[in-house]
């Protein structure tokens, strides 16, 4: 007998993983799409997850990974399928019938987007797309809009790499501010609403961190948490976007992260809201705490 609030999660990693561990906790029942039955997926099951193979792309896989389902969070990684995803998801949703929310997880930048804007990444296009295509379809939606993750490579990895190197932040970032949300309290917000999602279907909620800083601010914060002296270093563009191929980005990524950095230069990221503390009833961790909770890593 499958319960009348199950929620389908695609995907093994990233944000959904994290909701899966929110909605865990409430025993709320979940179903995993992945594309591979490996390590990951049977460790899912071990946590009491219901895991099927399939592919946000392929209509008859998503068909089959919905029956029995009443909720949906739709997320992916940043891909160029993303739109081809969406468009699959909200035709084969509408044609099941029976979903009373689908949560959408789409970027901040959407909302100081037009139809005809130019300077945003291809993969925010596409996110501007999908929220046009699952409106079109009448879904009982709900779109998600984070900021910058503080959990992005910029701010976790490579930070961590030139902390330990030389004391510093090394982006190119200028004067820009920004306001970083974690990953964790974008799951809060995606939980609660799947955990009951009629009072939310319809709204849009554009979630930030606490506070925006510019990188001074933010490195600031940095120290702070770690108990060490770190400073910001505003590298020129060319020479940190040269470097991105190097980590393994592939090429869509790579033109992603690079147009954030210019619209963090162009001050697009200096903006605040209070989603997360609107939904949960918490407001979103600061820089300093969620970099106090991650010292080891930093610090190496």
């Amino acid at each position: 007998m499958v319960a009348n609030n199950l929620v389908l999660i695609p995907g093994a990693g990233g944000v959904g993983r994290t909701v899966f561990e929110h909605l865990r906790a409430q025993d709320v029942p979940v179903r995993f799409m992945v594309r591979r039955d490996d390590e990951r997926a049977a460790e899912l099951r071990a946590l009491g997850a219901e895991v099927v193979i399939g592919d946000l792309t392929r209509p008859e896989t998503v068909a089959a990974a919905l029956q029995g389902v009443a909720r949906m969070y739709f997320g992916m990684r940043v891909s160029p399928d993303h739109l081809l995803a969406a468009t699959v998801v909200a035709s084969v949703a509408k044609a099941y019938g029976k979903l009373e929310a689908l949560v959408d997880l789409s970027q901040m930048t959407v909302s100081q987007m037009t139809a005809t804007s130019t300077e945003e990444s291809h993969q925010q296009r596409l996110h501007w797309l999908a929220e046009q295509v699952f409106d079109w379809s009448g879904l009982p939606v709900v779109h998600i809009r984070p900021t910058a993750f503080l959990d992005t490579p910029m701010f976790t990895m490579m930070a961590a790499r030139s902390i330990q190197e030389s004391g510093t932040i090394a982006v190119p970032f200028g004067t820009g501010r920004t306001s970083p949300v974690a990953v964790d309290d974008v799951a809060r917000v995606i939980a609660t609403v799947l955990h009951d999602p009629a009072p939310h279907i319809g709204q849009v909620y554009e979630l930030t961190g606490p506070r925006s800083v510019d990188m001074t601010e933010l490195a600031a914060e940095f120290t702070r948490a770690l108990g060490r002296p770190v400073a910001y270093v505003d590298v020129p563009p060319e020479n940190w976007e040269t470097h991105l191929p190097k980590l393994g980005m592939p090429p869509h990524l790579v033109q992603h992260v690079t147009t954030m950095a210019q619209l963090h230069r162009d001050n697009r990221y200096d903006r605040t809201a209070d989603g997360v503390e609107r939904v949960t009833g918490s407001p979103a961790q600061s820089i300093e705490a969620f970099v106090a909770a991650r010292k080891d890593f930093y610090l190496g």
